[in-house]
């Protein structure tokens, strides 16, 4: 997500944004923003390719429609912290951010820092597949990964269709990568352990790091960001990895020997949420129903970013051949696991520590 330029910023705020863990707590009235403008919303997204996209499509065609500006900003994994602050200071960097599941629960579960969007009823929005919904957020993107292969390394073989094959060194040799982080990487190991779908929540977590112990010898390289993948697919450096399906769509676009499965995808889904006492929430309300529009999504989704409205919406425009690698596409759906973002919640802190215990050991 960080091999395109963002849609710019000011030096000013972008030095506040990138300073603002270690700023807010020692002198927090830099944060003010200033509010001359009023026909302006600033939005944190993914960054990269992701803010580049939202440019295109959503962002300036809004601004062309309506009138109000729309600034992309990023930060760091699930900014639950920056949040915080803000709303707690009501000194605001961002109106409104592109957040998961599991970070709109931890903020609004106990002291709500987020603004009800108030807009179920409305046409566009209620038509939003249900479980991408909440009174805090409206689905944006459904993610999802998948385990990606590169076609070169597997010819006159069968090729590797679910994460057991991942772990079976034996039957599918190749330089293999995993995610260096438990975020989907623990659901794939018990998958791969033979736990059904429907059994991997709440996670055994003793019989993931059984399985991980297995594969981890055999994997050459722990991967960080999606821009490494996407290289390491090019390169042919690895020939099996769980990955984002947007970069395996982008290395194939480019004419890279890669192919996926749908077999056992891990998928969640990021949302718009209106931060708490902005006083732009209405024009973030615009433009969070400019973005789910039916032709929106569809424009997107051939970035293979995840339209949240229901396939029968979409199948008029979008290519028929292009639906089929969409993660809300029925057959593919139907295929996956869709992350229990309340096990996360509950448990995120003490399984990132295990597991980076479990690296180092």
């Amino acid at each position: 997500m960080d091999n395109h330029r963002p849609h710019p910023i000011n030096r000013r705020t972008a030095i506040k944004i990138a300073a603002f863990g270690a700023v807010a707590a020692i002198a927090p009235f830099v944060l003010t923003r200033s509010r001359t403008a009023p026909k302006q919303i600033i939005v944190r997204d993914a960054g990269g390719i992701y803010s580049q996209i939202y440019k295109d499509i959503l962002y300036q065609p809004f601004t062309q429609k309506t009138g109000i500006q729309v600034i992309s900003a990023t930060s760091g994994y699930e900014p639950t912290t920056e949040i915080r602050t803000m709303v707690e200071t009501q000194r605001y960097l961002w109106d409104m951010a592109v957040i998961s599941q599991s970070t709109i629960m931890s903020l609004t579960t106990g002291k709500v820092y987020l603004e009800r969007h108030e807009l179920e009823h409305d046409s566009v929005v209620s038509s939003i597949l249900p479980q991408f919904m909440s009174p805090y957020g409206v689905g944006t993107n459904v993610s999802t990964t998948v385990l990606a292969y590169r076609t070169d390394a597997f010819k006159g073989h069968r090729a590797p269709q679910s994460w057991q094959d991942l772990w079976d060194v034996e039957h599918f040799p190749g330089r293999r990568s995993l995610r260096k982080h438990p975020f989907g990487t623990i659901e794939a190991a018990l998958m791969a352990d033979h736990v059904p779908t429907n059994k991997v929540y709440p996670c055994d977590l003793e019989r993931a790091f059984r399985s991980l112990n297995k594969i981890k010898p055999h994997v050459a390289l722990w991967w960080m960001h999606g821009a490494q993948v996407e290289q390491l697919l090019k390169s042919g450096e690895v020939s099996l990895i769980p990955t984002y399906i947007s970069r395996v769509q982008a290395a194939i676009d480019a004419g890279a020997p890669v192919a996926m499965t749908w077999e056992q995808h891990i998928y969640g889904c990021e949302s718009w949420a209106i931060l708490k006492g902005t006083p732009n929430a209405d024009a973030c309300r615009q433009f969070i129903l400019f973005a789910s529009e039916p032709k929106q999504q569809a424009l997107l989704a051939q970035y293979a970013i995840g339209p949240t409205q229901p396939y029968e919406l979409l199948k008029k425009l979008i290519d028929p051949e292009r639906a089929k690698l969409l993660q809300t596409y029925p057959d593919n759906l139907k295929r996956g696991l869709y992350i229990d973002a309340s096990y996360w919640l509950k448990n995120k802190e003490t399984v990132i520590e295990r597991f980076n215990q479990w690296m180092l050991s």
